[in-house]
């Protein structure tokens, strides 16, 4: 993968609350900085409803931890599995907007470099698909913004790989220290729900 030159622009675009639309390894994915302004605009483009909440990009673990509180299974988990192909629900160090889940916010470790590159840059990005709720994603970052109403300006090049999205699991707390009570797959993706599971009897 050739990483994308972030320009000036793009990234006074982002840190200002304007949307973006970056590559992932799966689909191209609407970014926006969490603030609720932000999140008011990425919900009407999208249109989408505010209490289907949307999962956060970061470029590393250390980013990850100033929003939640990772433990160390789930440091594993996230290392154990190909880079990008798990989301994982963790709880948040402070509550945040609803739309982002509240207490409980879904982290995505980005693989893709543009979007390492990116959220290296502007911190954590919204990591929603880049579509029109209901409507089938575009592969390619620029044409997926074109049809959410976006200038090319609101977009980084690429064209990514489509297929499955990420898994997305979730942190028990209340499982204690039994680690497959710990963890729930909420929905199967890149990763199957067995090798998920595989991996956590593999744990105990």
């Amino acid at each position: 993968m050739v990483i994308e030159p972030l320009s000036t622009a793009l990234i006074e675009r982002v840190t200002a609350g304007e949307l973006v639309v970056y590559p992932t390894t799966t689909l191209p994915a609407l970014g926006c900085i969490p603030s609720s302004e932000a999140l008011d605009t990425l919900f009407s483009v999208k249109g989408r409803d505010a209490a289907n909440v949307v999962s956060l990009g970061v470029a590393s673990i250390t980013q990850a931890s100033s929003i939640v509180n990772i433990p160390n299974d789930a440091k594993e988990l996230f290392g154990s599995f190909p880079r990008g192909a798990l989301t994982l629900v963790l709880p948040a160090k402070h509550t945040l907007d609803s739309r982002l889940g509240g207490d409980n916010v879904a982290i995505r470790l980005l693989a893709h470099p543009d979007a390492i590159a990116l959220t290296d840059s502007v911190g954590p990005l919204t990591a929603t698909s880049a579509n029109l709720s209901g409507i089938a994603p575009e592969v390619d970052c620029r044409l997926a913004a074109t049809a959410l109403g976006l200038e090319d300006a609101a977009a980084l090049a690429g064209v990514c790989a489509g297929g499955m999205p990420s898994t997305l699991i979730a942190l028990n707390e209340s499982g204690g220290s039994d680690i497959e009570r710990r963890w729930t797959v909420l929905r199967a993706g890149i990763v199957p729900k067995n090798e998920v599971n595989d991996w956590l009897k593999k744990r105990i």
